[in-house]
């Protein structure tokens, strides 16, 4: 039950007139500073609501005065981003790699995009860093089957290896041993010749003869392979689908001929363009 206002004796502030069980309430305000705050919170919340999108419906919400909304907002930054990224993309589409090399910012925003791009359709096959994997080429050192300058790098991108694109590049590697071309024990003594290119093995006649007789048209008599035919070099020690006797073996029996898209079919030339760029640079490129 209530009772009288009076004044607590220790404290010096008037009760509320509220008491239980012998304990009488204190009145005691909130800050007025505090109260003015509340006041504002609820004057804001409500212009908020009357501006902005706030309240639901039962499809959809109030879309607010000003129509604001954060997807809006977003797709009008990303215009502009895509705004300024569409000027150094039109550069980079007329420029040639020359010239896009010594502009040094229109060469720092190519890489970056070959970057993103490599991080997109690359990495599947050549690692994130470029390093490759067994049947996958590295891109980070010298040894390069189709060249490594970078028109040459870009012509590969361009239009892959042995896929149905008409400018693909199509060299093949015969399957000297599953087409009968030779018998196993010559494929084994031509193994043996390979090897000792590289320091690897032993030659014998009967491989050198049979090398010089079926694989120089291709990798040279001395084993230092053709870029313009895909021929890897077989004295570097450097091995696509690895370099032990037994791998060397199956490869020449089996034969190893690897595809590649042919990246203008999914890029654009400006996009491809920088992947080449991104490519040349990860070390490997001539």
């Amino acid at each position: 039950m209530p009772t009288k206002i009076e004044k607590d004796a220790i404290t010096g502030r008037d009760t509320t007139g509220h008491e239980w069980d012998g304990v009488k309430e204190l009145n005691t305000p909130l800050p007025t500073w505090w109260v003015y705050t509340f006041y504002a919170c609820i004057v804001f919340a409500v212009v908020y609501a009357v501006l902005y999108p706030s309240w639901p419906w039962l499809s959809g919400h109030t879309t607010g005065l000003l129509g604001y909304t954060n997807r809006t907002q977003l797709t009008q930054d990303l215009g502009e981003q895509a705004k300024g990224r569409f000027k150094f993309v039109d550069r980079i589409r007329t420029a040639s790699f020359e010239d896009i090399r010594k502009d040094p910012e229109l060469f720092n925003f190519a890489l970056a995009g070959g970057r993103s791009a490599f991080q997109t359709s690359c990495v599947q096959c050549h690692g994130a860093g470029g390093a490759g994997s067994k049947g996958f080429p590295t891109l980070v050192d010298d040894d390069w089957l189709w060249g490594g300058k970078i028109d040459q790098i870009y012509r590969t991108i361009q239009f892959g290896i042995r896929n149905t694109n008409d400018n693909s590049r199509q060299t093949m590697m015969p399957r000297f041993g599953a087409d009968q071309l030779m018998t196993a024990a010559q494929v084994a003594a031509v193994t043996d010749h390979v090897l000792s290119l590289s320091g690897k093995g032993k030659s014998t006649p009967e491989g050198a003869k049979l090398f010089q007789d079926q694989c120089a048209a291709c990798h040279q008599a001395t084993g230092k392979g053709n870029q313009e035919m895909g021929a890897p070099d077989l004295t570097d020690g450097i091995w696509l689908y690895g370099g032990d006797r037994d791998s060397v073996y199956r490869t020449i029996f089996y034969a190893r001929n690897g595809s590649m898209p042919a990246w203008s079919e999914r890029l654009d030339p400006a996009t491809m363009k920088m992947l080449a760029l991104y490519v040349h640079a990860l070390g490997g490129g001539k």
